[in-house]
């Protein structure tokens, strides 16, 4: 059930997704091998759902889109990068990730190596220009391109849903 929690509460941020269901499997794992008693999970449990509030708020503070939070998850997740750029460029350089990986996405674009390839080079031009730090390049690209995975089915649904909207407005229009 928890395990679902965190799933569903990060469905989009493939790190803060990696980085609570590690917390929740290392505090289940103590429990299991009996280093810790069940009021300690509790207490862990507890820390965990604070620290759930904690990112809620620190994500409504950034004013930031969900797909732009994640993007700068993505980015921050190298200390290096967070240390030397600090949030607002990273946050600057995640809305136009945001921007740039959405319009250039197409149908069954996660099988086609040409579009992947074009997001690869798209991502790594924008690195450079922000100069990112180096050492983790190659890392920041792939977990950008994984980040961008897990965001384009909500992308693609909220396209649907706003061509569906297009759609009934102008029938109404046209009925009117």
């Amino acid at each position: 059930m928890l395990r679902e929690e965190v799933q569903t509460r990060f469905k989009t941020n493939v790190v803060k997704q990696k980085r609570f269901s590690e917390l929740l499997q290392a505090s289940l794992n103590k429990y299991a091998n009996r280093s810790i008693e069940a009021a300690q999970v509790i207490e862990e449990l507890i820390a965990m759902a604070k620290q759930f509030r904690d990112e809620a708020e620190k994500v409504a503070a950034m004013g930031l889109s969900v797909a732009e939070v994640a993007f700068y998850d993505a980015l921050a997740n190298n200390q290096s990068a967070h240390d030397l750029m600090g949030d607002k460029v990273l946050m600057k350089m995640a809305r136009e990730l945001a921007e740039k990986l959405r319009g250039n996405l197409s149908i069954d674009w996660q099988y086609k190596e040409n579009v992947r390839a074009r997001l690869r080079t798209t991502i790594k031009a924008l690195l450079k220009r922000y100069k990112y730090p180096p050492d983790q390049e190659a890392a920041a690209i792939d977990l950008v391109l994984q980040q961008t995975e897990m965001i384009s089915e909500e992308w693609s649904k909220e396209d649907l849903g706003n061509k569906i909207q297009a759609v009934v407005a102008d029938a109404l229009e046209k009925q009117f």
